[in-house]
């Protein structure tokens, strides 16, 4: 059994850890105490030892509660200018400045001035959370989403400003404040609530005797089932033994009806005393009765956010039959209960449509259905299209239809005298065809009545009279008439739906298109230029992708023009306007979508959506929607890029990781394979020194002078070794960092050969060096020191890869343009694997013979020599042993000549 937990569970429990805690004093309506108890907690709180501060409080004017405001810090509001007038509202940024351990919210439900930073304060105060400050608020009942069309059934008053169910299921903690109604009036009528004159208008519209008992019992209801829920949290955590109710899932059936934000309250409420999940679903009918408008998209769209608000999990479907698509996704979602509202419609309609609840309780099997009766809403109808706005045609349909039967009755003038009534009469049906293709059902029921008016005109006898001298006409024309309805109304909602084919064909592509160019991109900026030119062609908009620099700023920005239809091509410094750099800044540090058309900082130009995976937060992406505003299905297009690319940066980010690391573990290896060559290294010279150096001090007298001098040419040899260890470990650091300068010298090779051969005169003494040197050599231009050096550990290499009384030899002579150089041995030679690596650093080859060395001393050659715009390279000989070659350029004969 895997014991492992689950990341996301430890993600949840670290961002849970991290985040403030919300405490909510929850009070049954105005006036029970909510802010004086809160105030009172607070001044405990302080007592303790506590940083408290006030971030917004509303006393009314009420003289104890203005009493407990003294003693706490108090932050100064923000002020907003809002149609020439200053409106103050809570400074969340100083807020966050001074971070206090605990602030004073008060009035969670309030609805922020245009041009705040968010615009309801439950936002603020979820900001506050996610800093770590803890907050302390107070809401009343009445201000609760799920129970808003409660609160309306029994006031009869519709509460505007609400606070989603979620923001007090998450609250850590929910303080119930409550006092007798006869006290609360009493209050009222005291003045400690409102003043004379508004107590009492209030005592006779919202405090009367049975709304305050009615809200009461639902503010006792809600925190009794918060009570509830903790328990069984608590005793499912703790392993408690008790009846655990079956988890299931209940679903509401999402439309575009007035009708349907009550339905989702009521499956919320259902769901939170089943203590079930809520699926919240929207079928999208392939054929419509009647097809939707814009304001009923709109609505879908609304009721669709009031959902998620609500904590449902959503779905948009699409299918032919209703109940055959909610009956096949109850099944497949495990769902156990089933949300419909009470159809409101005749039986009449019931008799040729058939009852929609009936079929779903008919066929629900093992579900439970549901059945929610609707309030009526007359200001709400449902938005069709024959609605006005729908059924107005432009006045150039009205003139190219009517044009369309003019044009048919000139023909059918003009060869009256070949045609037949009947043939005429069909062709009056073509403009209506076309009308409905192009412009609609209604520019083709215009085509139609006028058709019909024009035959009798011009062609059915008396002619030029609408009077009709055969009364079997009139049957014709009514056929004609159901004939064009037909055909009109029938090639309007194929033309709907054609156009609704390739919306969701456009849209299915885009996606596609998108996945399909980035499935393999490991670059950023490649993948950043994609998703700004899928975005920018499909929506029609300008795109801005904004990208953090290297000290976590979005300062870096690439943009689709839509009038250009370009994306420029590399990211370049940000140049946005303050207040949307500001906004953009914002998304980017708390992942969350803010601006135009969204409830945080929406007085902005474009929207932004945080492109993140998990804890990352890889860019920003901006939609320019000062134009026109985004419909729901490319809002949906926008959230399936912005995921896309977060997966696909986030797999750029990791194969990133996984090339630090690999340079890390190789970097390790290197340090590791350095420390212990070079602790080997040293050890051996140095120990050789200590050692002939303590025989000398402490035996001095018994050794004779030969003696001496052979520990001292000990001492001299080891001495040498850790010098040029040491060297190449220095020349080594010097050319990793770009420090290594050459003197420019001109320099004699025949002298520098001369002094290598001096400095390892006793290393070369049992070996036979042979020197063949090409005369009349020309110098060259370069650092003599550093090509002594070459010279000197190429042959030290030699010395040790080759074996006593052979040869070595060095040849020295001119090539086209440079002066070429080959120390030669008769050793062991090099296997042919290794000839590219000898060069590398700390590589050294295997050999039966141990050999000393760090492996730096051919790395050291090949950068002093490439530094000369030399080349060395390592060949095996014909007959035997290694050559190592390396060319030094000559120098231009006109720059010699003029030096």
């Amino acid at each position: 059994m895997d014991n492992r937990p689950n990341p996301e569970v430890l993600l949840k429990k670290l961002h849970k850890e991290t985040r403030g805690k919300l405490t909510v004093f929850l009070g049954s309506m105005a006036g029970v105490g909510k802010t004086f108890t809160m105030l009172k907690s607070a001044h405990d709180q302080q007592r303790e030892g506590k940083n408290i501060v006030i971030g917004w409080i509303e006393t009314h004017g009420r003289a104890e509660t203005e009493k407990l405001v003294t003693g706490l810090f108090k932050v100064a509001p923000l002020s907003v200018r809002y149609h020439e007038n200053d409106l103050f509202e809570m400074d969340i940024d100083a807020i966050l400045t001074l971070k206090p351990e605990i602030v004073l919210v008060d009035e969670l439900a309030h609805t922020n001035v245009f041009g705040s930073r968010h615009v309801r304060r439950y936002q603020d105060v979820e900001e506050l959370l996610e800093a770590g400050i803890n907050v302390y608020t107070t809401v009343n009942i009445q201000h609760i989403e799920s129970l808003n069309d409660v609160v309306a059934q029994i006031t009869g008053i519709i509460v505007k400003e609400t606070v989603p169910d979620y923001v007090l299921e998450e609250a850590d903690t929910v303080q119930l404040i409550d006092i007798a109604p006869e006290n609360l009036m009493q209050r009222l009528r005291d003045g400690k609530i409102y003043i004379p004159e508004q107590a009492k208008q209030a005592l006779k519209n919202f405090f009367r005797q049975g709304n305050i008992s009615a809200l009461r019992e639902l503010a006792l209801r809600f925190t009794a089932q918060r009570v509830d829920k903790d328990l069984a949290e608590y005793m499912q955590d703790h392993h408690i033994e008790g009846p655990w109710p079956a988890a299931g899932r209940v679903m509401v059936c999402i439309s575009g009806s007035p009708f349907s934000a009550q339905l989702i309250r009521a499956a919320n409420r259902l769901a939170t005393g089943l203590r079930s999940e809520l699926l919240a679903v929207h079928i999208e009918a392939e054929k419509m009765d009647f097809p939707i408008g814009d304001k009923e998209r709109d609505r879908i769209a609304k009721n669709m956010r009031l959902a998620e608000d609500l904590g449902a999990k959503t779905l948009t479907v699409v299918g032919q039959n209703l109940v055959d698509e909610m009956l096949l996704i109850a099944r497949k979602q495990n769902v156990t209960a089933i949300v419909v509202g009470k159809p409101n419609h005749s039986k009449l309609l019931e008799l040729f449509r058939g009852s929609i609840v009936d079929n779903i309780i008919r066929r629900s099997g093992d579900i439970n259905v549901y059945v929610i009766p609707g309030t009526k809403d007359t200001k709400n109808v449902r938005v069709t299209d024959f609605t006005p706005n729908s059924v107005a045609l432009s006045y150039r349909q009205v003139c190219l239809s009517l044009s369309m039967v003019v044009f048919i009755t000139a023909f059918g003038w003009w060869l009256k005298e070949q045609l037949e009534i009947l043939n005429i009469a069909f062709l009056y049906i073509l403009p209506v065809l076309f009308s409905a293709l192009w412009w609609g059902k209604w520019a083709s029921y215009l085509s139609a009545i006028v058709g019909i008016l024009a035959l009798d005109f011009y062609f059915i006898e008396p002619i030029m009279t609408f009077s009709v001298g055969d009364v079997r006409y009139i049957w014709s024309f009514v056929i004609f008439l159901l004939l064009s309805a037909l055909i009109g109304g029938r090639t309007d909602e194929l033309r709907k739906e054609s156009k609704q084919a390739r919306q969701q064909e456009k849209s299915t592509r885009a996606v596609y298109e998108f996945s399909r160019d980035i499935v393999a991109v490991v670059n950023l900026e490649a993948i950043a230029k994609s998703l700004v030119r899928q975005a920018g062609e499909t929506i029609e908009r300008k795109i801005l992708l904004l990208l953090p620099d290297d000290k976590g700023n979005i300062s870096r920005q690439m943009q689709y023009d839509p009038q250009t239809g370009t994306v420029n091509e590399t990211l370049r410094q940000i140049t946005l306007h303050e207040s949307e750099s500001a906004v953009a800044a914002w998304v980017y540090k708390n992942k969350q979508a803010a601006g135009c058309s969204t409830d945080t900082l929406p007085g902005g130009k474009y929207m932004y959506v945080p492109i993140y995976s998990q804890e990352t937060v890889f860019g920003v992406l901006g939609i320019d929607l000062a134009q026109q505003k985004l419909i729901p299905s490319e809002r949906r297009l926008i959230d399936a890029w912005v995921r896309l690319a977060a997966v696909a940066m986030e797999r750029v980010d990791l194969a990133e990781k996984a090339r630090r690391t690999d340079l890390l573990l190789e970097a390790d290896k290197l340090r590791t394979a350095l420390f212990n060559s070079i602790s080997h290294e040293l050890k051996t010279p140095l120990s050789a020194i200590l050692g002939c150096v303590t025989t000398l001090l402490e035996a001095d007298s018994v050794y004779n002078q030969q003696d001496r001098i052979e520990l001292l040419s000990n001492i001299k040899d080891s001495s040498f070794r850790m010098e040029r260890l040491i060297g190449n470990l220095l020349d080594t650091a010097r050319m990793e960092s770009g420090m290594m300068k050459l003197k420019s010298d001109w320099c004699d090779m025949e002298d520098i050969i001369g002094t290598t051969l001096r400095r390892l005169g006793d290393l070369l003494k049992n070996h036979k060096v042979t020197v063949d040197v090409e005369p009349n050599l020309p110098f060259v231009q370069g650092d003599c020191v550093l090509i002594e050096q070459v010279l000197v550990n190429l042959l030290d290499n030699a010395i040790k890869y080759s074996q006593k009384q052979t040869e070595i030899v060095i040849r020295v002579k001119k090539i086209q343009g440079a002066i070429e150089i080959a120390i030669m041995d008769q050793g062991v030679g090099i296997p042919i694997e290794d000839l590219e690596n000898v060069f590398h650093k700390f590589y050294r080859v295997k050999q039966p013979k141990k050999v000393t060395g760090t492996g730096l001393g051919l790395s050291i050659c090949k950068g002093i020599i490439e530094a000369h715009k030399g080349k060395i390279t390592a060949v095996n000989r014909s007959l035997g042993g290694a050559m190592i070659v390396f060319t030094l350029p000559l120098p231009d004969k006109n720059k010699k000549s003029s030096d």
